[in-house]
């Protein structure tokens, strides 16, 4: 007997489409990309129809029906629909879960979302700008609303992004006259927008090279040195695209680099540019993606989920600061949202443009293989020279916390000009580690092989991987001793010292700790531009994209933590961190100085990055990977497992690795216990593939995890593949 039949992805950790009987629906309801509601074990689902309702033979199975069909047309259109089949395969992740990875939380969940009213422009009014100089000190927020919009008309929603507590004075300069809404024009930058700054010379060349390229995709890597104007290049490239039309999708790799980059953007094309990031509510991100879908709005800036946002009329697709370790997913659906970008450009026939001051080593060698495009800036927009790089060999150096005399004298020297400073420290908390002065004893996690952290802002013991908190013990646990003694710098206790040896000026501290709540990050970037804020102290949440024109001075407190991490990307992370610091400084034309600290001076590497540059460190990085045979000479893929008793794991890889099938050029490496082998409770372990073939290491990855699904011993653990991995930790 027959049946029709209609394939499904439901997100299940299983790697397989499902089959509903299709009833008596219509076939033009059931066409792919529709959500359809389905019964799956105990309880319904929410699935994507990826293949069209089929004639069958039942052959003896019962298969239940659709509960119900969501969408009067699909919701995914046949772009997207391959995309995510090309994901399932390419990262060997259950269909249903890639499915459900695109789609924003209230349609995953069968919401259905309208794209909601048009967004219009707030510009200030000549009655606002009357009544800006004689605000009273009171009518700071309002002050600060008029004064932003003040350079440029923006969206409320915008406005709500980069100051988040704007809401009320927003309504007081409404009902004032002081504000009012301006409509933006489809597919053209409104008749607000600002007036694009004159290009370089070598802007110019770029843009010219960039804009004669022929219609259809092509991949061009922009390498830019800091403060070169490549943001310019994207605006430009963008207002193409929208005469034409077309909408543009730009990612940045940051949630705190998002709304500053959307402001750039709406300043320039109106009030139809949108964000999407994770920071929004899922209202927000849903009704981006509906507008997007439908076309109302021209440009989309997103962080790595935005890779999935649709696009009505695509014309051109930005990845900004492309070398980002950000845009790779590190848990469940592991895909890099920069190699995504560049396959929907291709699988569209639109341009991809990929930027960076620090581009990836596998970018660089796509580049000189012929893959990409290769353009360079090399001058900044202002005609000074780079930062001078300077090394502070600590080796019998006295310290105060952690900081040099010669690095402490040229903060100083640099703020008695009129500069700012920064100071680098990817160490989050007050100190890494604290110690029994009488027995030795140092507070471990009781869950990971790591130690606590101290944090004085809220007195507490932390664990930076698993999250475990815990009291500041009085005494010492094992030998009950008071004195206890934190051990190592971390922000907190930089800004602390800092605060001490400079009294006269604000030191602000730029970590995730400080800048837990909303909009905290924009209002302190509001207080580095005015100047109000002289030392600047933060982590990497610092150390891109953002342009100080007052900031003259910065100093890297320690490269030596770079120096000799156990990943074979540590190194290159190393020189695209300390580059991008240095690109912070002397934007605006001020003579800049940078300090490293470091106890290994005359490091091969470091000299050549400090001596000759990026572009030369990279090279001779390349030159290693070949020699040891690894990305982009060759192609990885990660087999990870936990368990919580010790020996699970690797007794489950082990048995993983008799079972990889014979494979000409696929080497299996290990299995190993992680890098940090106890975290959060559990013991991880992992296998390595390698091979110089994607095609021979795909191929058996398909037979290899089909053999894994069946092992007895994966199915008391947790596993996953990891293709391309961004890291071995």
């Amino acid at each position: 007997m027959g049946v029709r039949l209609v394939s499904v992805a439901v997100p299940a950790p299983l790697r397989r489409l499902f089959d509903y009987d299709a009833g008596d629906l219509d076939s033009a309801r059931l066409r792919p990309g529709v959500r359809v509601r389905v019964p799956f074990g105990r309880r319904e689902q929410v699935g994507v129809v990826v293949e069209a309702p089929r004639e069958a033979e039942a052959g003896g199975f019962d298969y239940r029906p659709v509960t119900a069909v969501l969408d009067d047309e699909p919701l995914l259109d046949a772009e997207l629909l391959a995309l995510c089949r090309w994901v399932a395969d390419y990262y060997h992740h259950p269909p249903g879960e890639v499915f459900a990875a695109a789609l924003p939380a209230p349609l995953r969940k069968g919401g259905a979302v309208q794209a909601g009213a048009k967004q219009n422009l707030l510009r200030l009014t000549a009655e606002g700008t009357a009544a800006l100089p004689n605000l009273p000190a009171r009518s700071a927020a309002l002050r600060a609303l008029l004064e932003k919009v003040g350079d440029g008309a923006l969206s409320r929603s915008t406005l709500l992004e980069v100051m988040p507590k704007s809401g009320a004075a927003i309504r007081r300069a409404l009902e004032r006259g002081w504000l009012e809404h301006v409509a933006a024009e489809p597919g053209a930058a409104s008749f607000t927008a600002e007036t694009p700054p004159p290009l370089s010379a070598e802007q110019a060349a770029v843009l010219h090279e960039l804009q004669s390229l022929p219609e259809g995709y092509t991949a061009t890597l922009l390498e830019g040195v800091t403060g070169s104007g490549k943001t310019e290049i994207y605006l430009r490239l963008t207002a193409q695209a929208l005469e034409r039309g077309r909408q543009v999708l730009v990612l940045a790799p940051e949630i705190g680099l998002t709304p500053q980059l959307a402001e750039r953007f709406e300043r320039r094309f109106g009030a139809r540019v949108a964000s999407y990031h994770s920071g929004l509510s899922d209202a927000e991100r849903a009704r981006t993606w509906m507008r997007a879908r439908a076309g109302e709005l021209d440009v989309v800036v997103g962080t790595r989920s935005a890779v999935f946002v649709p696009l009505a009329r695509p014309g051109l697709i930005v990845v900004d600061e492309e070398h980002d370790g950000s845009y790779k997913q590190q848990e469940g659906l592991r895909y890099s949202a920069r190699d995504l970008a560049l396959i929907r450009a291709q699988r569209l026939k639109v341009p991809a443009l990929l930027g960076s001051a620090t581009p990836a080593l596998e970018s660089l060698h796509n580049a000189a293989t012929g893959r990409y495009r290769h353009l360079r800036l090399r001058q900044r927009v202002f005609a000074a020279a780079g930062p001078r790089i300077g090394v502070v060999d600590m080796r019998a150096q006295p310290l105060q916390h952690g900081l040099s005399r010669p690095l402490l004298e040229a903060v100083e020297r640099h703020l008695a000009a009129g500069g700012q400073a920064l100071l680098f420290l990817n160490r989050r908390g007050y100190a890494p580690a604290l110690l029994c002065h009488d027995c030795g004893w140092v507070a471990p996690c009781p869950h990971c092989d790591a130690r606590m952290v101290l944090h004085r802002g809220r007195p507490r013991l932390l664990c930076h991987h698993c999250g475990h908190v815990t009291p500041v013990p009085l005494t010492c646990p094992d030998c009950d001793g008071s004195e206890l003694v934190p051990v190592g710098q971390g922000t907190e206790r930089i800004e602390d010292a800092l605060r001490l040896r400079f009294p006269g000026q604000r030191v602000e501290r730029f970590d995730s700790d400080r800048l837990g709540r909303a909009g905290e990050l924009q209002r302190l970037l509001d207080d580095v531009r005015s100047g109000a804020i002289r030392i600047l102290v933060g982590t990497q949440v610092l150390a891109k994209g953002h342009d100080f024109a007052g900031l003259s001075f910065a100093g890297v407190l320690d490269v030596d933590q770079a120096l000799y991490g156990s990943d074979f990307r540590a190194m290159e992370r190393m020189g695209q961190q300390l580059t991008q610091v240095a690109g912070r400084v002397g934007r605006a034309g001020q003579p800049g100085e940078v300090l490293l600290q470091t106890h290994q001076p005359q490091h091969p590497m470091l000299r050549v990055l400090i001596e000759r540059g990026y572009p030369a460190f990279a090279e001779a990085l390349l030159r290693e990977r070949r020699d040891f045979g690894l990305p982009p000479f060759a192609h990885l893929a990660l087999l990870r497992a936990e368990a919580p008793q010790e020996g699970e794991a690797m007794h489950f890889l082990q048995e993983a690795r008799q079972a990889l099938p014979e494979a000409t050029g696929v080497e299996a490496l290990g299995p190993a216990p992680a890098g940090m082998q106890r975290r959060a409770g559990h013991f991880r372990a992992q296998l390595m593939l390698r091979s110089t073939s994607r095609a021979a290491l795909h191929r058996a990855l398909d037979s290899w995890i089909t053999r894994l699904e069946a092992l007895p011993a994966g199915r008391r653990l947790r596993w996953s593949i990891d293709v391309d991995p961004g890291d071995l930790f």
